[in-house]
């Protein structure tokens, strides 16, 4: 891209992709509870944001402006490319599409929807059956979904970092963090030993390696 096509101002793109991510998110989380809700809220700004920086208006170039004209000189900060900032920082050469960050994104992107359409159909059969989730994903860690929430969010923050989401990125964290623990009480008191036996063998993020996971 040059100057007489800008990447930014482009406000359609942002209503659009914004919307495509979210719905997709959405057939695939299906949020039902006050807490479904917040998760998914939190989500949906996160995307949001980004994509009004990526199409929209480009803040972070914005503020960095200075410093990226007099480090990289010839940079055309009103160039999409420019906004993988990755790329520009790294050094690389060439489309930055093809860079080994950005297939990297689209790795855990891919997994992230994945695993959150696997740990959504697994949660939703064990909610109509009264039943705690042990099957599937939940097989191997305790919370696959909110897992799924941070790949994805990592994925788009390893394709187009803005200042905005590097700080949302640790706070949603946190909060997915604290989400898991509540409903980890709450599933202790509706299924007691039950629960505690799951969570014995089943680590709460981190799939186990060896014969630990087996087990699971």
């Amino acid at each position: 891209m040059n100057h007489d096509q800008p990447g930014y101002g482009l406000w359609m793109l942002v209503i659009l992709n914004s919307a495509i991510f979210l719905m997709f998110a959405f057939s695939f989380f299906k949020p039902q509870t006050g807490r479904d809700w917040r998760t998914f809220g939190a989500f949906a700004a996160f995307v949001v944001a980004l994509f009004v920086e990526m199409y929209g208006f480009p803040l972070t170039i914005y503020l960095m402006s200075g410093w990226l004209q007099t480090k990289y000189p010839s940079l055309d900060l009103m160039s999409h490319n420019s906004g993988h900032l990755w790329s520009t920082l790294l050094g690389e050469k060439g489309d930055p599409h093809f860079g080994v960050l950005h297939i990297a994104s689209y790795v855990f992107l891919g997994l992230g929807f994945y695993l959150l359409s696997a740990a959504w159909n697994v949660l939703y059969h064990a909610q109509r059956a009264k039943r705690l989730a042990t099957t599937g994903p939940y097989a191997r860690i305790r919370h696959p979904q909110y897992v799924a929430f941070v790949m994805i969010l990592l994925g788009f923050l390893l394709q187009w970092p803005t200042l905005l989401t590097l700080v949302m990125f640790p706070i949603l964290v946190a909060m997915y963090g604290r989400l898991a623990v509540t409903e980890e009480r709450e599933m202790r008191e509706r299924f007691g030993a039950e629960f505690d036996a799951y969570a014995a063998r089943t680590p709460r993020f981190v799939p186990a390696l060896g014969n630990r996971a087996s087990a699971a």
